[in-house]
């Protein structure tokens, strides 16, 4: 099995719920919000192996800019009229930071919304992470949804 950026599969599901409790804490979503993304965007679904042991994942897919998914809620679809790329998670266990796996992340996610045509990558930051995203080439946006809390911060990347 090589390693790196991978596929996600139907089978990765329960890791990556497990990887989604260790990292994102209050964040973290159903194993259901997960299968739900893998079967409306498989492409946007990517999960980081080393030696074959899961140490991360990455969803993202088209959505609408004027408001991020609501946590934990189902999207029942890609929208039609989807005008941003919207980063929903790069998750990376503690073995994994500072190995250049978030970098090689961003940069797979950047290359699919441009290959797509998007021009704006979208993401709700939790956990403190805004710095994180700032350095990254990010910025705040006014707007974010209720359902985050007041301590996260919806941002965008201009492609």
């Amino acid at each position: 099995m090589s390693d790196g950026w991978m596929p996600m599969r139907e089978a990765d599901l329960p890791t990556v719920k497990v990887i989604s409790d260790a990292v994102h804490g209050a964040y973290t979503e159903d194993e259901a919000i997960y299968a739900e993304r893998l079967a409306l965007y498989p492409s946007g679904c990517l999960i980081l192996r080393s030696e074959g042991q899961p140490l991360g994942y990455l969803i993202a897919h088209p959505w609408r800019s004027e408001q991020p998914p609501t946590l934990n809620m189902r999207l029942g679809g890609i929208p039609a009229d989807a005008d941003v790329y919207y980063l929903h998670d790069i998750a990376l266990l503690p073995s994994a930071r500072g190995t250049g796996a978030g970098k090689s992340a961003m940069a797979k996610v950047v290359e699919q919304a441009r290959t797509e045509g998007f021009a704006a990558i979208r993401l709700m930051s939790v956990n403190g992470a805004d710095s994180f995203w700032s350095s990254r080439g990010f910025v705040r946006l006014p707007d974010a949804s209720a359902s985050y809390g007041d301590a996260s911060v919806f941002m965008e990347r201009r492609l």
